[in-house]
């Protein structure tokens, strides 16, 4: 028969079993890492190729917030807003591009274009509601200039080049016979008229008649 001093005892021993399955069973659960950043670079790509652009997004969103320093996840997040037209969401992406790298020629020629975008969309916007005027329409025009220029596209980069072909002056021929040789062969050819020389036993006026005869 089991006295009671017994059944303390037993239920002690059943009490520390339990305490000591409990520890084991509750130790702490160690938080697991960020993919590595290859994966989820890839993971994206992959979704983005077969169509699921939000998930490609989901993905290229986790690898920015886990490794905060690389641009590799923007530049993509980006370049997809831009191929779905949503640009002003491509700019804001491609400046985080640029705030990592400030010389990425990609994130600057999307917010190049996307801005482009954005402002032709926005002028014909207010072309077809009659209302580019005045100081908007100035400053719309300035700035067309500027890109014109910035692209080589202006008056100055479209104007032709005209060659100019310099003359040599003509140097003068100190040779006597150069008169001669520069004349035409038929004024060569003409025969010289011949002058009558006057007689000495014509009278007086005979001279001048030689003369206007010379002149036929």
């Amino acid at each position: 028969m089991t006295t009671f001093p017994d059944f303390k005892y037993l239920c002690g021993v059943l009490a520390c079993a339990a305490a000591l399955a409990g520890c084991e069973t509750s130790k702490p659960v160690m938080p697991k890492g960020p993919a590595p950043l290859a994966e989820l670079l890839n993971q994206g790509t992959q979704a983005s190729a077969a169509g699921r652009k939000e998930e490609a997004i989901g993905y290229w969103k986790q690898a920015s917030a886990a490794y905060t320093g690389d641009k590799a996840p923007w530049a993509n997040i980006a370049q997809s807003r831009y191929d779905t037209g949503q640009y002003g969401e491509a700019i804001v992406n491609a400046q985080e591009v640029l705030l990592r790298d400030p010389n990425d020629k990609a994130a600057s020629a999307i917010i190049a274009a996307a801005s482009l975008r954005l402002a032709n969309r926005a002028l014909g916007d207010l072309s077809r509601q009659n209302v580019l005027a005045g100081q908007v329409r100035a400053d719309s025009q300035d700035q067309i200039k500027q890109l014109r220029d910035h692209m080589g596209d202006g008056p100055a980069a479209s104007a032709p080049i005209r060659k100019t072909t310099a003359v040599a002056p003509k140097q003068r021929d100190n040779n006597p016979l150069g008169a001669l040789r520069d004349t035409p062969k038929g004024d060569i050819d003409k025969p010289v008229p011949k002058v009558r020389e006057p007689d000495v036993k014509a009278g007086p006026f005979d001279a001048l008649n030689n003369l206007r005869d010379t002149g036929k």
